[in-house]
């Protein structure tokens, strides 16, 4: 059989298939190029700024982050409210919460607003709404409602934001959980079971845990040191806030008869961590002071007692919801502790080497403390006088104060179009 010779085929050029990868490589580049300036022109879209929640109003004042701290526009937090109540007065145990919280911790109000925060772009506020035992986010352009979450139970408290801004966690006071939600959603991520009456939430290590610190039945007058037994259990719970599993529980009563403060309430109210995560600062119950709490020894290491206001009522029934100072922030570096002593109407910088304290700055039942944008003041809120104050770290003094709605507490920080100065809608 005859040998056939294979004739070569024509050849096919590599160049269409190099030119083409050459491009892709040039889009790709190009588009990893621009993305450090969509990045900034995002940033340069959203202004800092404060939301101050306005509890007894159902409003949140935004007000500039630092500088004058002049106010920018006002939020309706509840334009649901006839939707809302209409709901609660044809419900027979939703009423007897609402009016019990009404009388209660509301303290002859309702509490419509408590904690906020901003959705990562900007363009809407998410708070928890005490009265109407919810979450709500609403849009900062038209002021409606994007979504609604009940929270178990009959009331809403407390709230963090994750460190990427993406989760709140809220803690459901009368069910004793604390529910993780998507803040872009409202979707129910996870929840985890805590002490009596959960109240404050702190992400810690960079978010992989959540603190939550339960403060017990605040809302009963047996508040006789003899009488601690009955607000509950209060403890401290540390949860994975992947899993939203418990990992760890700490109950500060052992922590604190150990220290040779037995005297002291257990029930944990604000809480503050140093930069580094290794100290925990915080108030308790009926205490005019703070205490300093090591983690990794897992002791109390310092107490402060601040100074009583003579004017003050020794009665401790009349202090709000078992509160005497509620209220700390920590500046940037850690080197200072701004308190408000809530009951005594003053604020003061402490120094938190030493824990001397600086000059006591007359502030009307300051309910809240926080941090400005730029890191150089103490924000609080003083619901006794409806206004912000903001105190200088660096001296201990009061700077200016900016008016606000009824019985501001929560304030914190957030984001907004740069453009915005309220709903338009």
């Amino acid at each position: 059989m005859p040998h056939r010779t294979r004739r070569p085929g024509p050849r096919r050029s590599r160049r269409p298939a190099a030119l083409a990868a050459a491009a892709a490589a040039l889009l790709t580049a190009a588009a990893l190029s621009a993305l450090p300036t969509q990045q900034a022109a995002a940033a340069d879209a959203l202004r800092e700024v404060m939301f101050v929640g306005n509890n007894w109003d159902g409003t949140a004042d935004v007000i500039k982050s630092s500088g004058d701290f002049a106010r920018i526009g006002r939020i309706n937090v509840v334009p649901d409210r006839d939707e809302r109540l209409a709901e609660i007065y044809l419900n027979p145990v939703k009423l007897a919460y609402f009016l019990g919280i009404r009388e209660g911790v509301g303290e002859g109000h309702d509490q419509l607003v408590d904690d906020m925060y901003a959705t990562p772009d900007g363009t809407s506020l998410v708070a928890s709404r005490p009265s109407f035992a919810d979450v709500v986010s609403i849009n900062l352009t038209t002021g409606k409602v994007n979504w609604r979450f009940p929270v178990a139970g009959f009331r809403a408290d407390h709230m963090a934001v994750s460190p990427d801004g993406n989760r709140v966690v809220v803690s459901a006071s009368t069910t004793n959980v604390a529910q993780v939600l998507d803040i872009n959603t409202g979707t129910l991520l996870g929840q985890f079971t805590t002490g009596d009456k959960p109240h404050e939430n702190v992400f810690t290590d960079g978010g992989r845990y959540i603190w939550n610190m339960s403060i017990g039945n605040v809302e009963t007058d047996l508040d006789d040191s003899a009488l601690d037994w009955t607000k509950g259990d209060r403890h401290i719970t540390v949860a994975d806030a992947t899993t939203y599993k418990v990992v760890r529980t700490i109950d500060m009563r052992d922590r604190l008869d150990a220290f040779g403060r037995d005297d002291l309430s257990d029930a944990v109210r604000p809480a503050v961590f140093s930069p580094d995560g290794s100290k925990l600062y915080f108030q308790v119950s009926f205490f005019n002071g703070f205490l300093e709490y090591d983690v990794a020894t897992d002791k109390i290491t310092r107490v402060k007692t601040l100074p009583e206001n003579p004017a003050t009522s020794p009665d401790r029934t009349d202090w709000v919801n078992d509160s005497r100072h509620h209220g700390m922030s920590m500046s940037p570096d850690g080197a200072e502790l701004c308190i408000a002593g809530t009951m005594d109407d003053y604020t003061t910088v402490v120094d938190r080497s030493t824990l001397t304290k600086g000059p006591l700055i007359p502030t009307s039942k300051p309910y809240w403390a926080t941090v400005s944008g730029d890191g150089k003041d103490c924000i609080v809120s003083e619901s006794g006088a409806d206004q912000v104050t903001a105190i200088s770290f660096a001296t201990g003094e009061k700077v200016t104060s900016v008016a606000v709605g009824d019985h501001p507490q929560r304030v914190r920080l957030a984001h907004v179009p740069a453009d915005w100065t309220g709903p338009t809608g």
